[in-house]
């Protein structure tokens, strides 16, 4: 029986579930792999991650919805300077990431230098569970996020660090804005995408 790809917010109840889907979404994304190289315990530590960044931050000051499958975090202009993290959901993360947390440190600082600044909503994160994937779930997710920037008018931002997922965003009016490595030993590529608000 499929999973129901209706779109919803997402509240903090939704965390454990919202996590472990996160948790299966990015396993073999190119820049987790690259915070957290071993394979044992990756899963369990994406699951640590996203549960602290969507209940200490996005739940709080971003645009959260969900399917049965699938997660969204959008970030709208007026509320960007909030949903940075504060000083204890940076502990919390550096405690996570062990001796990776200076890597993390260096490559959100990388990236927040290539973050456009004109007003924009900001697509954070979307990921689906890869057994639910073709059913739809990441593209009702990806509409209704889109829809919400063109009712305001705002154009919006993201950084895809895996290049296999460019063209799906291409599909829905993104484009390359620039491409740009993370500092460190093996840095992945990350792809900053844009895309105009349409009427």
């Amino acid at each position: 029986m499929p999973i129901s790809n209706t779109s919803r917010p997402a509240t903090a109840d939704d965390a454990p579930d919202i996590s472990r889907t996160l948790a299966l979404a990015f396993d073999d994304d190119p820049m987790m792999r690259w915070f957290l190289p071993d394979a044992a315990s990756r899963e369990a530590a994406l699951g640590r991650y996203f549960t602290t960044l969507f209940t200490r931050q996005y739940v709080h000051h971003g645009v959260c919805e969900r399917t049965g499958a699938a997660a969204a975090f959008w970030v709208a202009p007026e509320a960007q300077a909030k949903a940075v993290p504060d000083a204890e959901t940076v502990e919390e993360l550096r405690r996570l990431l062990g001796d990776r947390a200076d890597l993390f440190r260096d490559a959100v600082m990388t990236a927040a230098g290539h973050t456009p600044q004109e007003p924009h909503w900001s697509l954070a994160l979307i990921g689906a569970d890869p057994a639910a994937q073709g059913q739809g779930h990441g593209a009702r997710l990806l509409r209704s996020g889109l829809a919400k920037a063109d009712a305001a008018g705002q154009p919006v931002y993201l950084e895809s660090s895996k290049a296999s997922n460019l063209p799906v965003y291409e599909h829905f009016g993104f484009t390359v804005r620039e491409e740009f490595r993370l500092p460190g030993d093996g840095g992945p590529m990350l792809w900053g995408m844009w895309r105009q608000p349409r009427t």
